[in-house]
């Protein structure tokens, strides 16, 4: 026996575990390499660390790792970041095997292992090179190639090596050559699949049929051209593998989400359609009558005993061998699945077969429906007996096969499928006791493509599958485990296309009328995902979510308001916002905003009305003051008195307090009670501007005004307003709030001057000590004496 150290390869691998995942860029899609790989995506402000686990398939020993970073979200680090992503994962190494013990850390392969032979795509068993790696392993080669293209590169590789051990230089040159040649092919085959499904994304299905067939003409010309049969020796009895050149054999093998299905039609119905409300529940038949056989196309040879495609090809078809023809549905088998296909359905065909799961993956959509019956009747009939695993392995492979029937066209597959997932939920998990980490998981794998059918163009497929998730929320194993609403309430991206984020926003508005905020809704999160559906450009989406808002103001009231924008007069500017504050200040009774503008003209002119009246008495108060200084003979013109010498007062007479009673009421302040014959109307503005310790500048409009009306003046009047906002946790009932040191303080008028004049008051007013420091008298505070001596109080 001869000792081969095996070369590092691709490893194959699966995830088995994410700490977090966004709703679109799960992490198992880091199972599939090739260009329309979307790879996986935390959710926003999630908590770290974020843990990805990866199962391997055998024992191995590592020798590389590659990870493929995302255009523009983080891939790894020690830091904390809003979302990071990774496009792909890819495991290089070799298999710990040895004959008799697997565990054994020597590495190496019999070459008369046909099974590791046949195994490795390039034949590196047959190389002595233990550190080669191959660029076909390599990661940027999956992940930029065309998925068809790729595999048969690898073929035509081992074929390539197979033919230099034989010393054929002349064929391993013709197969080098091509291999160039299909990698060329293959990146452009790659760039027109992901165009194809961006035009898919963005509903516009013409473009993404005429990229179709381009890319299958393409393809066919390629494959003629390069005569790959020829070049595979399909011929010969050792790696047989016919190509088949039309288009309706190359299956792309891109992740379950992402498969582009075909319509497939159903049979003509006879009778008239009946309007329906719910899905349908009755119990799916045991069989199916299967659809006529369709009749040879026109441009084919009629003798021919096998028939071609079901739809009509863009271009003529060559006419091949009578074995490389698709399969006749008149005996009763499905086509065979391609390589790719088995991969990826390898975990059901483990558990249902191989005929079964060829009939689910089938162009016949009566086949597809079958395959799903017959699940449906192997998973009813199983005994509670039955190994737990044993069951939970089964019910994880019927899970894959209602993925794919839920994603379906056909409208009697997708309600096959759904028949089916209701059976697991309701009869087959009770049964066998399956553990709530399994139903959890399983609800959520099916439930990504449910809301993903929720976006369908037929209406009844929309309806169906919202009101399937809805039931699903209320099953009995369901509702405990809260994953229908975790899932649906998780916010979306504002590309979603406008049918399924409104049916999003439905669900959403369904779960809370059935749950309010309990069972898995709360909330912050109705609340998160009404925010974004809010910015989504299509109107109908928008107006769901304004419904939903609404219904939790009435039912929890002010919390809502936290999840919004500052209510302001900027904010209300936007008519969706304005609507809404709007409905909230009806709900609490509030006035509207023409009833606020009315009351608000109001009070000016009540306010204006009193200043004027003012103003009248005292222009009559100095009249009268004017007419008793110049006598009987009417008024005459004011001298201007000497100057008394500071701190020298006359002896009072009662002329002194006749004249006093008369002193000009021109020359006091009003707001700190100053009394100074140096108050002229400049001197008073003066006063105002520079030292009153009742006044301040206002910082942003540099106006002067009241400290004890500051904060409304800020909010209300001032010009830099839109930049400031009220705190509800500043002021206190029956209190006055100081705006210098936010002290609160006795309401009224003594309350403010205590604080701003006193010697124990305000530390922040500049302008307290001014006033602290002048004589004793000279402000009016409770009972003091006026500093002219006239004897009276409480002026």
């Amino acid at each position: 026996m001869v000792s081969w150290t095996r070369m590092p390869h691709k490893l194959q691998f699966r995830v088995v575990h994410a700490s977090g995942e966004d709703d679109v860029h799960k992490a198992g899609d880091l199972n599939y390499h090739g260009p329309l790989a979307q790879g996986w995506q935390s959710s926003r402000f999630c908590l770290y660390p974020q843990d990805i686990v990866v199962q391997l398939e055998e024992i191995s020993r590592i020798r590389k790792i590659q990870i493929l970073s995302h255009q523009y979200l983080i891939p790894i680090l020690l830091k904390r970041h809003l979302q990071v992503g990774i496009v792909a994962i890819n495991v290089i190494g070799d298999e710990v095997r040895k004959p008799g013990d697997i565990n054994d850390p020597d590495l190496f392969i019999d070459v008369n292992d046909n099974r590791a032979v046949d195994r490795d795509p390039i034949l590196d068993g047959l190389f002595n090179k233990p550190d080669y790696i191959s660029p076909l392993d390599d990661l940027a080669f999956d992940m930029y190639q065309d998925p068809e293209i790729a595999q048969i590169i690898r073929k035509l590789e081992r074929k390539k090596q197979e033919a230099v051990l034989q010393e054929r230089y002349d064929y391993a040159k013709r197969l080098k050559l091509a291999i160039a040649e299909l990698q060329k092919v293959g990146e452009k085959l790659g760039k027109m699949e992901v165009e194809k499904r961006q035009a898919v994304e963005n509903e516009d299905y013409d473009k993404a049929k005429v990229k179709k067939l381009q890319m299958d003409e393409y393809r066919l010309q390629i494959y003629k051209d390069l005569n790959i049969n020829d070049l595979l020796e399909t011929t010969g009895t050792r790696h047989s593998m016919k190509i088949d050149f039309g288009p309706e054999s190359y299956r792309q093998p891109t992740p379950p989400r992402l498969i582009e299905k075909e319509y497939s039609p159903p049979p003509p119905v006879l009778h008239s359609p009946t309007p329906r409300v719910a899905y349908d529940e009755r119990p799916l038949p045991a069989a199916k009558n299967k659809p006529p056989a369709p009749q040879p196309e026109p441009s084919q040879p009629s003798a021919s005993p096998k028939t071609h495609s079901e739809r009509n090809l863009p271009v003529q078809r060559p006419i091949v061998a009578e074995e490389e023809l698709e399969p006749d549905i008149n005996q009763g088998e499905p086509e065979p699945m391609t390589e790719v296909d088995l991969r990826e359905a390898s975990s059901a065909i483990d558990v249902f077969g191989l005929p079964l799961v060829s009939k689910a993956y089938s162009k016949t959509w009566s086949y597809r429906e079958d395959a799903l019956l017959a699940v449906y009747k192997q998973m009813q009939e199983l005994s509670s007996s039955s190994n737990k695993e044993d069951a939970k392995t089964m019910m994880r492979a019927a899970i894959f096969l209602v993925k794919k029937g839920v994603d379906d066209n056909v409208y009697a597959v997708f309600k096959a499928a759904l028949s089916l997932l209701k059976m697991l939920l309701t009869e087959f998990v009770p049964k066998h006791k399956i553990p709530k980490q399994d139903t959890s998981s399983a609800v959520e794998r099916s439930l990504q493509n449910l809301l993903h059918k929720t976006g369908d163009t037929a209406a009844r497929n929309r309806d169906d599958a919202k009101l399937f998730v809805m039931d699903m929320a209320r099953f009995p194993e369901v509702k405990p485990t809260q994953t229908v609403p975790h899932e649906c309430v998780k916010p979306f991206k504002l590309n979603m296309a406008p049918r399924q984020a409104q049916s999003r926003a439905e669900i959403v508005e369904m779960l809370y009328k059935d749950f309010r905020l309990k069972d898995g809704l709360t909330l912050d999160n109705i609340m998160g995902f009404c925010t974004v559906a809010l910015q989504h450009t299509a109107g109908e989406v928008r107006e769901v979510s304004e419904r939903i808002i609404k219904q939790l103001y009435r039912d929890v009231g002010a919390p809502v308001k936290s999840y919004l924008p500052v209510d302001d007069e900027k904010t209300r500017k936007n008519t969706l916002w304005r609507m809404l504050f709007e409905y909230f200040d009806k709900v609490d009774g509030k006035p509207s905003k023409a009833d606020i503008k009315k009351h608000k003209a109001e009070e000016e002119a009540k306010k204006q009305a009193e200043i004027e009246a003012l103003q009248k008495q005292l222009n009559e108060l100095k009249q009268l003051t004017a007419a008793k200084e110049g006598g009987k003979d009417g008024p005459k013109p004011q001298k201007k008195k000497p100057e008394a010498k500071k701190n020298v007062l006359p002896p009072k007479t009662k002329k002194d307090d006749d004249e006093a009673s008369t002193f000009n009421t021109d020359r006091i302040c009003i707001f700190c009670g100053e009394r100074n014959e140096a108050f002229t109307e400049e001197g008073l503005d003066i006063h105002y501007w520079k030292s009153c310790p009742m006044l301040k500048r206002c910082a942003n409009c540099k106006q002067v005004v009241e400290i004890a009306t500051y904060t409304e003046h800020v909010l209300t009047e001032c010009e830099a307003k839109s930049n400031f906002g009220k705190c509800p946790r500043s002021a206190k009932p029956n209190m006055n709030h100081c705006p210098l040191c936010h002290e609160n303080l006795l309401q009224g008028e003594e309350g403010w001057k205590e604080h701003l004049m006193g010697h124990d008051g305000c530390k922040q007013n500049p302008r307290r000590l001014l006033a602290v420091n002048k004589q004793p008298g000279t402000l009016f505070k409770g009972h003091q004496l006026c500093a002219f001596n006239c004897g009276r109080q409480n002026l």
